[in-house]
């Protein structure tokens, strides 16, 4: 064709077919605080390559910066955005069938229920989130919904009970039973970093307080060393040699190994801490991982 250049063409080609971490770009830029170009970036991406599951989760991103920015009313438009937008691609998928798409929606119930929350509206966003934790009851984003649920609520209520069907290490006792003692339940993961690095930190607190039980739920994950996929038995001999390596020196640690303890406290993030004082009232509802100097004025305050 007569002044036809292929060049243009190719250069889109070639453009579409680059591989591109949206995402990571994203966090970066809201690394830097700089949420405008952040928002521009994704843009980008969405007028290249349209509404997809990685730019879901960027999207979903510019709402977790916002909300850390103290700007709430962007924060729930980013939400929404993201949900609407999550919502229609839901038509034409499941939720889980793969890894982005929850990690998106997800995000943007959280982001929701925490920006309604700071600005006045904690019930307004419990009712929100016991809608969606009923939505999304039998999907991967429950134990999320829940951790927000817990963070707005169980503070100042009694600890759950645990399932304590399978436990490795000491024997564990039933959270009715430790009444008088100062619980402490890390939740962690075989894979996690975090994790391990807290390890050392408990041991201390072990040393200081010694009234302190510690308890350490973990979960099954289908996997084990380096993704390798694993069955239920496999998994479980693996997380004991985990525990074994890098947990020894919290001494008397039980590790129940169930899902539904993790969901029951919405424990999607690794490591989740909390403390409960000697009438199993829960005092402290952390997800993260938390210094000994965060942690010691908070057990020595249940004495």
């Amino acid at each position: 064709m007569a002044g036809f250049s292929v060049v243009p063409l190719l250069a889109l080609l070639l453009a579409w077919a680059a591989p591109v971490n949206v995402v990571g770009e994203v966090r970066a830029a809201l690394a830097r605080n700089d949420i405008a170009q952040a928002e521009q970036r994704a843009r980008d991406y969405r007028a290249a390559r349209g509404v997809t599951p990685e730019f879901l989760e960027a999207w979903s991103w510019l709402g977790r910066g916002a909300l850390a920015a103290g700007d709430y009313e962007r924060a729930e438009r980013y939400a929404a955005e993201t949900r609407a937008l999550a919502l229609e691609e839901l038509k034409r998928r499941p939720l889980d069938a793969e890894r982005r798409l929850p990690t998106a929606l997800g995000a943007s119930v959280e982001v929701q229920a925490q920006a309604m929350a700071a600005r006045g509206g904690r019930l307004e966003a419990l009712e929100f989130l016991a809608r969606e934790l009923e939505a999304w009851r039998t999907t991967s984003i429950r134990t999320r919904i829940q951790k927000n649920i817990n963070l707005l609520s169980l503070e100042g209520k009694p600890a759950p009970a645990l399932d304590l069907s399978t436990v490795l290490g000491p024997p564990a006792s039933p959270l009715e039973a430790l009444r008088g003692r100062p619980v402490l339940l890390f939740f962690w993961a075989h894979w996690c970093g975090d994790c391990k690095a807290q390890a050392h930190v408990l041991a201390r607190l072990q040393k200081e307080f010694p009234e302190l039980v510690v308890l350490g739920p973990t979960q099954r994950y289908g996997y084990v060393a380096r993704g390798e996929e694993a069955g239920p038995e496999a998994e479980l001999r693996y997380i004991d040699e985990i525990r074994v390596r890098f947990y020894h020196e919290v001494a008397g640690m039980a590790v129940p190994v169930n899902e539904e303890i993790f969901r029951q406290y919405g424990a999607s993030t690794t490591p989740t801490l909390v403390l409960a004082d000697r009438a199993g009232i829960v005092r402290l509802y952390h997800p993260g991982k938390m210094t000994y100097e965060e942690l010691a004025p908070r057990i020595r305050a249940l004495k």
